[in-house]
């Protein structure tokens, strides 16, 4: 499917999530101005399209892209902050923290992150258990210190740094990589297949990541 179509449905489907929090909750203002900042949501168009290979169910596709977009848009609005990139544009809009402050900006991406395995755990994705908790499992490992945010660490340490080839790759890898290699791999974990299928849809996500966050270093 094309990328716009695929965004279209994970923004629907996250609107309807956030329908269902209740309006008690201050977050959700800063929540939903940081994902619904009009993104390509590349990382869901992976999900969808590999699964399609598996012949996997379309709303449980999204639904799991829906929890990857989660865990993007947390990590771009905590990227963000001033202690971090200190970036007060995001896709030509105010960054969040510019928009409701840092601390609200620090609890919203929190709360984005903790959402994506309440999407992964809840109702509405239609698997067994024991597929719920590998992609938990796996998306944990692709989000904390040995992804996302172990890969953001190393791009803040290696500034005004002379860095190897080698050092930059394994920066990339984690801090771009580990999420695309989730998002080719998820369909392999939905249908249960093999080590080895999994492995290789992972080193390609791997591989698209890397080349996605090159791209994006050299525009």
């Amino acid at each position: 499917k094309k990328l716009i179509a695929i965004a279209k449905e994970v923004d629907f489907y996250l609107s309807k999530f956030f329908s269902k929090q209740g309006n008690n909750s201050y977050l959700i203002k800063p929540i939903k101005y940081g994902i619904f900042s009009g993104g390509k949501k590349f990382r869901s168009s992976i999900i969808v399209n590999t699964g399609k290979i598996f012949g996997i169910d379309y709303k449980n596709l999204i639904a799991v892209a829906a929890a990857v977009e989660c865990i993007h848009s947390y990590s771009l609005i905590h990227d963000d902050l001033p202690c971090m990139d200190n970036d007060d544009l995001r896709r030509g809009k105010l960054s969040t923290h510019k928009k409701f402050g840092e601390s609200t900006a620090v609890l919203a991406g929190n709360s984005l992150l903790t959402m994506a395995f309440e999407i992964l755990s809840g109702k509405d994705l239609r698997l067994s258990q024991d597929i719920k908790l590998d992609l938990i499992n796996s998306l944990s490992k692709s989000s904390g210190h040995s992804g996302i945010a172990g890969g953001q660490y190393l791009d803040l340490s290696f500034e005004n740094l002379n860095t190897t080839k080698k050092q930059v790759i394994n920066m990339q890898s984690k801090k771009t990589g580990k999420l695309f290699a989730f998002c080719c791999e998820s369909a392999a974990i939905i249908a249960q297949s093999n080590k080895t299928k999994r492995k290789q849809l992972n080193n390609t996500g791997q591989k698209i990541g890397l080349l996605f966050q090159i791209t994006d270093d050299l525009i």
